[in-house]
């Protein structure tokens, strides 16, 4: 019987879409032409394709989203939405256009050459953009911090010893006693504190959805065993529910460490072996979390503060992970500083393994949550 499947590459932006269409077998993919970027232009080019059930759709992923690939799912279509880094290029091609671009992911996508992203539900999605909504706020309260800071290195402003650390409570009394002989830098100067002190209201506000979120979302049960972690707090166990989505879809912890990027890069050949520095591959927001809660484990092994709150009423068999991920990545860190590794190296290496205990509680509360139902 013949195949008459057809493989339909999608070249998105804002305002139009580029298709090329690939036939099963060897011969080069066509080029459909350019359509609006509108739920009805699709509609009508799918109707112009033919049968739904012989179709398979990619596209890059990007700023669009995931509208496009969900549209498709409504339609019956299977959609991939493909990872950009990942396309593989060749060398010497310097020509760049939506209709190559477009005629080339159709030619990738019928050999298989193209890896596809995991397109998080709705729910998650929303979740993600919270938390990374906090995520750009902090960064632009630390910018306003530094505006000031580096203001009153220009004028020669320093606090005096006993206030000590910058934006400690007593540096933030001593700040709002200053005083200058210009009203236009006193004007600056107070706009700049009260554009910290709209951002600090801003982060309060995400961190209070995220709260929520927490105790009463879809999620609510992962998020509260993965803060039996060490390291791993409210806001820490929120985002990594909401950059990874399903923790189902990694077979193994290794599989999650290769998705982080924590994993060392290889150039072997022959009975040679050499391996380099991180991967740094997958999502980067992850890893960035995964590092900064592998600084916790430079301390001794204890569950004591809000480590035991949070672990309090958590089932015995993640109280025992939590544990012995504390013993072993204690271990590890000072074990790696012994083979004189600098701290950053040792603390890289303790987040890869971390990667492994997130994994296996993620996979006993999915356990206990299945029971339950």
């Amino acid at each position: 019987m013949k195949d008459n499947t057809k493989f339909v590459g999608l070249d998105v932006s804002k305002e139009r879409i580029s298709v090329a269409i690939a036939e099963v077998g060897r011969g080069m993919p066509r080029y459909y032409g350019v359509i609006p970027n509108t739920p009805e232009a699709i509609r009508q080019l799918i109707k112009k394709l033919g049968n739904t059930e012989n179709l398979q759709v990619c596209y890059e992923a990007g700023v669009t989203g995931y509208g496009l690939y969900r549209l498709f799912l409504k339609l019956g279509i299977e959609c991939e939405v493909i990872a950009p880094g990942l396309i593989p290029q060749r060398p010497g091609d310097r020509v760049k256009t939506d209709k190559r671009d477009a005629i080339r992911l159709a030619q990738l996508f019928r050999a298989g050459e193209l890896t596809s992203v995991y397109v998080p539900t709705e729910e998650d999605e929303a979740l993600r953009d919270l938390v990374r909504a906090r995520e750009d706020a902090k960064e632009d309260e630390l910018r306003a911090k530094h505006r000031i800071t580096k203001l009153l290195l220009r004028y020669s402003i320093s606090p005096p010893k006993e206030v000590g650390k910058n934006w400690s409570y007593k540096y933030r009394k001593w700040i709002q006693t200053l005083t200058f002989k210009h009203s236009a830098l006193s004007v600056a100067f107070q706009e700049y504190l009260q554009h910290i002190n709209e951002i600090e209201e801003r982060v309060k506000r995400l961190e209070k959805e995220i709260e929520q979120q927490s105790t009463q979302g879809v999620h609510a049960p992962m998020i509260q065993a993965l803060q039996c972690l060490r390291g791993v707090a409210l806001i820490t166990a929120t985002s990594l529910v909401a950059e990874i989505g399903s923790f189902q879809r990694f077979q193994s912890p290794k599989q999650l460490m290769a998705y982080t990027g924590l994993v060392p890069s290889e150039s072997s050949s022959g009975d040679l072996r050499k391996q380099g520095s991180i991967t740094k591959t997958g999502n980067r927001h992850v890893r960035r979390l995964l590092i900064e809660s592998s600084w916790s484990y430079r301390y001794q092994p204890a569950v004591k503060g809000k480590l035991k709150k949070r672990i309090d009423g958590q089932p015995g068999s993640i109280q025992t992970i939590s544990w012995n991920a504390q013993q072993r990545l204690h271990k590890k860190y000072f074990r790696l500083l012994l083979k004189g590794k600098s701290s950053g190296t040792a603390v890289t290496a303790v987040a890869r393994e971390l990667a492994g205990f997130v994994w296996a509680v993620a996979q006993e509360a999915d356990e206990q949550t299945t029971s339950k139902n």
